[in-house]
């Protein structure tokens, strides 16, 4: 059992470590998506569908909001 535990506890530490190993890379072509992007007028579409799912979630949460009230005024 004890085994196992150092197992685990080494394989997260590696796969910890090497988050932080990729996170220090550089990239050679910094800002190309986003320039590709907005040359083909795709950042348009990206921030519609950003703004869409906020609203979604937005609209979920008073309509939670609202039953919850309604839940708490009948109990």
């Amino acid at each position: 059992m004890l085994k196992i535990i150092q197992r685990l506890l080494v394989t997260v530490i590696f796969l910890f470590f090497n988050g932080f190993i990729f996170a220090q890379s550089t990239i050679q072509n910094t800002g190309t998506v986003d320039n590709v992007m907005r040359s083909n007028n795709k950042i348009y579409v990206v921030m519609a569908v950003c703004v869409t799912i906020l609203l979604g979630l937005i609209l979920y949460l008073i309509r939670i909001d609202r039953k919850v009230g309604k839940a708490e005024k009948h109990i």
